[in-house]
């Protein structure tokens, strides 16, 4: 059987590899990351979901300015409007961590969570980003109108083959197979049926979804070299999307300490949790899940729990104490490297994928 690294997934969307970077959200992907991947044949993904409208402006001609190569931008298509209907429960439960971290306890005051979704993808279409992405559900059709029109390719992220049917039903040029492996939140796109995602592993995902679709799929989940990547092509996928590989990076966001976690974690290391947001995301078990877990208070949905803790992780990034930061993570952590540049990490990828399929 020959493998070809270059696959049709190139020529649709002007790359030189099959190689995609998660659009990973918080600052994770700098400018400088999107760029770099870009710039080494990849396809660079901006993580702008808690992104000002203005802010993904300015990161968009940023980008523009460090590449000539296409990129990406990535957000929640989900809208989900706020549930206080605990949040004096909820914030009774966080305060211990607030006490730990230095900071007032809060009482329990409604919250409420900004929903930029329309200006942020107009943003995008105005700007004409070559290829929009988004996560949690299907670009609503008449933003998917408009990007049909502007001529802009459109990505979904699912983790079943009922989701990748209806991604392909409403006209996404392309689909990312996530496999319950991947780091932080997975695009599932309803949490009601599956209270913790639909867990199904990548390698078993991935095969089922390319045998129902007629799109590209792109295999996404502990996928973190070329021997990732040729075994996805194995199973159908025409190429693959990576996010933690890229978390240790040189021009990754993150923060020292998390960076630090990273490389001192494991495969047994990281658990789902719906601790910091109300939606399952894999990451590194620390004092945060710890203690969330042992008050057995039940999380308020996402987006309302994503924005109660917001201030215990940015008091934890200030001080630098990773233990009530958000580790996202997935499994395949003792492949990280430290200090290396995205460039090196995509060249070292595709040298070993060429390597093993010229053997």
């Amino acid at each position: 059987m020959t493998i070809q690294i270059k696959t049709e997934l190139c020529a649709m969307f002007n790359i030189r590899y099959p190689l995609f970077l998660a659009g990973m959200a918080g600052g994770m992907t700098t400018v400088e990351l999107v760029a770099a991947v870009s710039n080494a044949g990849g396809l660079g993904t901006l993580g702008a979901a808690y992104l000002e409208p203005t802010a993904i402006r300015e990161a968009i001609l940023e980008i523009r300015k460090l590449t000539d190569k296409p990129f990406a931008v990535n957000l929640f298509a989900s809208r989900a409007s706020d549930n206080n209907e605990r949040i004096r429960e909820v914030q009774q439960a966080l305060n211990p961590m607030r006490r730990k971290l230095g900071m007032a306890s809060v009482v329990g005051e409604d919250v409420a969570t900004s929903n930029l979704f329309e200006e942020q993808i107009a943003v995008l279409i105005g700007e004409k980003v070559p290829v929009i992405s988004t996560a949690f559900g299907i670009l609503p059709e008449p933003f998917m109108r408009q990007a049909k029109k502007a001529k802009l390719l459109v990505v979904t992220m699912v983790t079943t083959v009922r989701e990748a049917l209806l991604a392909e039903q409403a006209g996404c040029d392309a689909i990312v197979a996530q496999g319950s492996e991947a780091g932080g939140h997975r695009g599932t796109f309803d949490i009601t049926e599956h209270r913790m995602g639909a867990n199904i592993g990548t390698f078993a995902l991935v095969p089922q979804i390319v045998d129902q679709v007629k799109i590209p799929v792109i295999a996404a989940g502990g996928i973190m070299d070329g021997r990732g990547l040729v075994a996805s092509l194995v199973l159908g996928a025409q190429g693959v999307q990576m996010g933690t590989r890229f978390l240790t990076a040189i021009e990754s966001g993150a923060h020292d300490a998390y960076k630090q976690a990273l490389l001192n974690s494991t495969e047994e290391s990281t658990v789902l949790t719906k601790g910091f947001s109300g939606r399952p995301a894999r990451g590194i078990q620390n004092g945060f899940i710890r203690e969330w877990d042992a008050s057995g208070v039940e999380p308020l949905p996402f987006p309302t729990q994503n924005t109660v803790t917001r201030d215990i992780r940015n008091a934890a990034n200030r001080q630098s104490n990773p233990d009530y930061m958000s580790l996202w993570a997935g499994q395949g952590t003792r492949l990280l490297t430290s200090e290396q540049s995205a460039e090196d990490i995509v060249d070292e990828t595709i040298r070993q994928a060429l390597l093993i399929c010229d053997e």
